[in-house]
């Protein structure tokens, strides 16, 4: 089976990407390789891959509508596995036009590629950042997500509500995959973890923001995979009934769901630190900060729905993941 994957070269996709090659499957990947962050960090995840002979890679914008047009003519996928996008809550707020290209125009790129091809399903990555102003935990898909906070998360929030209409008009299977924090070995350098290691070993101070009362679902990188390709097995249907109020977990007009993927124990940042430490060997120097524009205090994923579609059980605690993303930052970085 053939499946197209966005954003091979990010630190999701490239998992992704990664896991379907290993169990024998086509990937054809596209990437633009934006300079958000290292791209070294990104052809180096790409070189992983590209020792797969069933590995192919288009280096292209997914607001180039033609150009992803043509790609997806000549792969016709049996499926899409979109996690291409531009990333980051913080950084929507001082480059918002970013999202708007990448996240908005890039998605729609892709469901026209779907739709003209026949794509028998699209997955797609969202986030937990819809929820919000939500303070009710932990978050369901059940719950209305109509109050981000950011437009990094109104974006994303867009593009659920994009494929849900390709999903009515068009009846394109349709699944949006809700990531609760995920970290772990190849991981982004802008998240909470990758930053903190590097400014421990350099024994310089690490930024806590909301002076550490924060409360994450840390999912590791293998739960996700894991997730996203149980996802991928459900195809969804329209919900029966036709109810006067639909359920925002899913839609009574076409084959369209959403699902939060997390694991579901949530863990204090304060927490995250002493891990880290602890398998770093060095205690953090800590700069208590007020709570950043757009953040929330805490996020707890209900994976619930997707346990019982697709078996889905997250299986890795910080304790062992943040081991094991130590081990990867030491032999790669070789601080």
């Amino acid at each position: 089976m053939t499946t197209l994957v966005t954003g091979t070269a990010g630190f999701i996709g490239s998992h992704v990407a990664l896991r379907l090659l290993q169990e024998g499957e086509q990937v054809v990947g596209i990437d633009c390789y934006t300079p958000y962050y290292d791209v070294g960090l990104k052809e180096a995840r790409v070189a992983r891959l590209k020792a797969f002979p069933g590995f192919s890679e288009h280096r292209l914008d997914l607001a180039d509508e033609a150009g992803v047009d043509a790609v997806f003519r000549a792969a016709r996928p049996r499926r899409v596995i979109h996690l291409a996008a531009q990333a980051g809550v913080r950084y929507s707020v001082e480059n918002p036009r970013a999202y708007l290209e990448s996240n908005l125009m890039g998605t729609f790129s892709v469901l026209e590629g779907c739709r003209k091809t026949g794509v028998e399903h699209l997955v797609f990555a969202s986030t937990s950042s819809v929820y919000g102003a939500n303070k009710t935990q932990p978050f369901s898909e059940h719950q209305p997500a109509d109050h981000p906070l950011t437009f990094y998360a109104a974006t994303k929030r867009a593009t659920e509500m994009m494929a849900h209409s390709y999903a009515n008009i068009y009846q394109l299977p349709s699944t949006a995959l809700r990531f609760f924090t995920v970290y772990g070995p190849w991981g982004r350098p802008d998240m909470a973890l990758f930053l903190f290691t590097e400014a421990m070993l350099k024994g310089e101070p690490i930024r806590v923001f909301n002076h550490g009362k924060m409360v994450r679902d840390f999912t590791y990188i293998d739960d996700i995979v894991d997730g996203i390709l149980r996802a991928s097995a459900k195809i969804p249907v329209a919900m029966a009934g036709g109810a006067a109020q639909p359920d925002p977990a899913g839609s009574p007009v076409g084959p369209f769901r959403v699902y939060n993927i997390g694991n579901s124990q949530p863990v204090e940042l304060m927490r995250y630190i002493e891990v880290l430490e602890g398998c770093l060997g060095v205690t953090a120097k800590k700069e208590m900060l007020p709570m950043q524009l757009g953040d929330v205090p805490g996020t707890w994923a209900d994976v619930s729905a997707l346990a019982a579609d697709t078996g889905y059980a997250p299986k890795i605690g910080v304790e062992e993941g943040v081991r094991r993303f130590v081990d990867w930052y030491r032999g790669y970085y070789k601080p």
